[in-house]
């Protein structure tokens, strides 16, 4: 279901896409300014305007691609520095959150009787191992390993929501659940692959 929401989103930005005159390559690099300043905002315990930072530089991260498309500028080094900059925003949101909470700017919660930068930290590992098992994969050989249910654009929804409902323990938790199964899901389509 989310697949096709995102595909209706790519195509609904190529108007868009078409007017701006930056390169893909500086979009993705002004998404991941965004995301350390939604760190900062997250570290403050500013937990709105930090969920408002991620849905901007998700917006930045769509357009990217929306833009190389349109463009025709597309290239392999976009792709990893896309991917690498994705990485680097996806720590830095969890280490934002993980410092407000060790220093008291968010309230700190336990869930299952853990604190709640522990499963930041797993929100951290699991949304490593999503990338990590899909490219490892596809290195070995194994086409079609988009298949999950927690990726990038999910994983970033789903923290906005919690963060912005005063849920952020509930949304960490999800996403360290959602995270791991996706691996496991990429895992046993890999084996099926591959042998």
């Amino acid at each position: 279901m989310f697949s096709e929401i995102k595909s209706k989103v790519r195509v609904s930005l190529l108007p868009l896409a078409k007017r701006i005159p930056l390169s893909p390559n500086s979009l993705t690099l002004i998404g991941l300014i965004v995301s350390f300043y939604a760190a900062v905002q997250f570290a403050r315990g500013f937990l709105i305007s930090g969920s408002l930072m991620i849905l901007l530089s998700g917006l930045f991260d769509a357009l990217d691609g929306a833009v190389a498309r349109v463009n025709g500028s597309a290239t392999a080094f976009g792709a990893v520095f896309d991917s690498v900059c994705d990485r680097y925003a996806d720590a830095v949101i969890f280490a934002g959150i993980i410092y407000g909470l060790i220093g008291g700017s968010i309230t700190q919660m336990y869930i299952l009787s853990i604190p709640l930068w522990f499963w930041a930290i797993m929100a951290i590992i699991g949304s490593y191992l999503v990338s990590y098992s899909r490219s490892r994969a596809e290195a070995m050989g194994a086409p079609g390993m988009d298949i999950g249910i927690a990726e990038r654009p999910e994983r970033m929804l789903i923290l906005t929501a919690g963060a912005m409902t005063g849920l952020l323990g509930a949304s960490l938790f999800i996403i360290v659940v959602l995270t791991h199964v996706t691996v496991l899901q990429r895992l046993i389509h890999a084996r099926r692959l591959l042998g």
